[in-house]
């Protein structure tokens, strides 16, 4: 349990929720924090009435027409001349807009900050001239990135008259990685990042071991407090840059970090720049009020990344294939390796910076697979002349890849990078791959053999499932488009308002049909446990009553072909009894929106609703308790109510009537909703395999890991 990176989202009014609703947020963040899906608390205030209007119809609103007219001088306008223009200097609009830097001032911008910095340490490890990078996030909540490379220049830059440091930190768009050949590859660009964590912070001083000496320079909200200064001359040879910054509470909404996040984050760094040690501290009070520590160092790279991957799973070849290569002057690292599982797990980098869009590189990686795999199947004889050829999803069935490309001059989408554009690292990744692949095939045909077989098998269950779908799809075409029978609809017509609940039982979907505003809430009724669809083909998921409803229901289609715009509802709320039955219940429907709708999630679209544990009557009053440590808390502060307070353990939703179904978790003005969210995707899909797949000794040893930190209520 990691209590610490718990996030509590605050009110759209802009207030902080209620004590006792944030208690329940923090316990049940805390309980599921090991599937990291980080559930945020959601407050949702009461809405509240328009001031009154200073008249009515249409002649108020000419008056105020009027009125504005007088006011901005008869033309309607106000005046716009050049002194309206603003001119920002220096650092000035990145403290004026963050959000265009670093995405966003919540907590993923807050460790936007560190990425920037230890991208920085990468780069130079990248070039050849870094072997150790110490992170280190401080009591005080500063952060010290540490490195072993060359060190920002300290000499007098001829532009700008200001040292290299001053340079490099306060000056946009300043950098060594503009193609002046002192990085060869960097995932560096713009010459923004330092600059843009000196502009957000309240502190920042740099240290910079040269072999001339030691030099200084200390900063406040992006200017310098005075000139980079020699602390001492000559030195014992060691060069590097350490930078300490506190990030400025009045720009960023926390400034709480995720140790979890961060160390996953530094761990895939680790992988893909081998054989350098990154060592990760947190100073601050961990779970066991002791300080946490990390350190991560991978000799065989990408290798060691996919076979973490598909740890907990079964390989179909002992060995990742590893494809490296130097190909029109780019480098292109890929290893691969087939499980018995059915979900594909493939990421995508360029120059050490995560592409989760993808781009050119992931593409070209794809038709080669597909390429390759069909050519071997056809050699070998695996697949007849009249068979069709396996598709690109027959093939990435139960595959885990990391495809790693490093170029000079790669072409992102933003300061955040989300995606490569370079059309020409598609077709070195594509030729690459197809020949190696290709040779490994030849020279192993045990190994081929099992992977196409697994193809081909995917193949036939893929055509199975389309039939079904097909089928379902025409059933509803000719019913009318007709949604679900047992599906109870909302009259609003527009999604954004449009609410679904998904309600374990009928008994607890009759209350909670009985109790829902008509107008904007919707509710499915789901009889018994649904299908684990971790072990599960894809023909036997869409045979199962349960999942089809979802589905119809939510109007989106699944998987590949899954489409936003359809969504019927922009809140899917999970209502499920306070047992272990109700979490089982919740963890299959978690499984199966992470497997066939992660958009979903990522949409920040599905919720967990928080019925009350406790109903507590004390001197004509009723107080309910959602949690064991409230009712704890509630029995201290009031100690007479053990005798004379009457006290109800709810279990199932259908034992509270629709009154207090109503007041306690469906009405926005007062219920607590927790959104799930999806922290650190590696992680999570690891997780649910290794909970909900196949191989058991995996989970038994889970299990028994985490005996002790599990709250039984049976």
């Amino acid at each position: 349990r990691t209590p610490s990176s718990v996030a509590v989202q605050r009110s759209p009014s802009g207030g902080a929720a209620d004590s006792g609703s944030m208690a329940r947020s923090v316990v049940h963040c805390q309980a599921w924090r090991r599937l990291t899906l980080g559930w945020w608390f959601i407050a949702e205030p009461a809405a509240t009435s328009a001031p009154p209007a200073t008249g009515t119809g249409n002649g108020a609103r000419a008056n105020g027409r009027r009125a504005a007219r007088t006011r901005n001088g008869g033309n309607g306008d106000p005046a716009y001349t050049s002194g309206a223009i603003q001119v920002l200097e220096g650092l000035e609009a990145v403290r004026r807009r963050p959000g265009m830097y670093i995405g966003s001032t919540d907590q993923r911008g807050l460790h936007h900050l560190i990425y920037e910095i230890v991208d920085n340490a990468i780069d130079e490890a990248m070039a050849g001239f870094c072997d150790r990078i110490d992170v280190a996030i401080h009591a005080d909540g500063s952060v010290t990135v540490e490195d072993d490379g060359r060190g920002i220049p300290v000499d007098r830059h001829d532009k700008t008259g200001l040292s290299g440091v001053e340079t490099v930190l306060t000056t946009l768009h300043a950098g060594g990685k503009f193609g002046g050949g002192v990085y060869k590859v960097s995932g560096g660009l713009h010459g923004v990042g330092a600059s843009v964590v000196n502009a957000l912070s309240s502190s920042l001083e740099v240290r910079v071991a040269t072999k001339g000496g030691l030099w200084t320079q200390s900063y406040e909200r992006g200017a310098p407090l005075g000139p980079l200064r020699k602390e001492r001359g000559g030195g014992d040879g060691r060069t590097g840059t350490a930078i300490t910054f506190l990030p400025d509470s009045e720009v960023f909404e926390t400034l709480d970090y995720d140790f979890e996040t961060l160390a996953a984050r530094f761990r895939e760094m680790a992988y893909l720049t081998r054989r350098v040690w990154i060592a990760f501290r947190d100073e601050r009070a961990g779970p066991d009020a002791l300080p946490r520590e990390r350190s991560f160092c991978f000799d065989s790279g990408i290798e060691a990344y996919v076979r973490h991957l598909n740890r907990g799973r079964s390989p179909l070849h002992p060995d990742p294939v590893h494809v490296s290569e130097e190909r029109d002057g780019a480098s292109v690292e890929v290893a691969l390796q087939y499980n018995g599982g059915f979900s594909e797990t493939v990421y995508a980098f360029a120059n050490c910076i995560h592409t989760i869009d993808g781009g050119s590189h992931l593409t070209g990686f794809r038709s080669a697979l597909t390429r390759a795999l069909n050519d071997y199947a056809r050699r070998a004889r695996l697949l007849k002349d009249g068979d069709p050829n396996l598709s690109g999803d027959d093939v990435r069935e139960g595959l885990a890849a990391v495809v790693s490309v490093k170029l000079a001059e790669p072409q992102f989408e933003g300061q955040t990078k989300t995606r490569l554009g370079n059309p020409e690292i598609k077709g070195a990744v594509e030729s690459a791959v197809a020949a190696r692949l290709g040779q490994v095939l030849d020279e192993q045909p045990a190994i081929g053999r099992r992977i196409v077989e697994k193809a081909v098998t995917a193949s036939r269950a893929r055509e199975a499932a389309r039939k079904a779908r097909d089928l379902v799809q025409r059933k509803g075409v000719l019913e009318g488009g007709m949604l679900p029978g047992k599906l109870s609809d909302c009259s609003e017509a527009d999604p954004a308002l449009s609410e679904l609940y998904l309600v374990e039982g009928d008994s607890a979907g009759g209350t909670a049909k009985s109790a829902r505003d008509r107008r904007t809430q919707a509710i499915l009724p789901l009889r018994g446990k649904i299908l684990n669809v971790e072990k599960a083909r894809l023909e036997k998921m869409l045979a199962h009553e349960e999942i089809r409803t979802i589905i119809t229901a939510l109007g989106t289609g699944f998987g590949e072909d899954y489409d936003a715009a359809k969504l019927r509802y922009h809140k899917i709320i999970i209502m499920t009894d306070a047992d272990v039955d109700g979490a089982h219940i919740r963890t299959l429907l978690l499984t199966f929106f992470w497997r066939f709708m992660p958009r979903l999630i990522e949409d920040g679209r599905l919720y967990i609703a928080q019925p009350p544990l406790y109903s507590l009557r004390y001197r004509n009053r009723v107080t309910w308790l959602f949690t064991e440590e409230e009712r704890a808390a509630w029995f201290e502060a009031n100690p007479t109510a053990a005798e004379q307070g009457s006290l109800q353990r709810y279990k199932g939703l259908g034992e509270m009537n629709a009154d207090q179904l109503w007041d306690t978790t469906m009405d926005p003005a007062r219920r607590s909703l927790l959104r799930v969210e999806v922290r650190d995707a590696a992680e999570a899909d690891e997780l649910f395999t290794r909970l909900m797949g196949d191989e058991v000794p995996p989970r038994r040893a889970f299990i028994m890991t985490h005996a002790l930190d599990a709250t039984l209520d049976v």
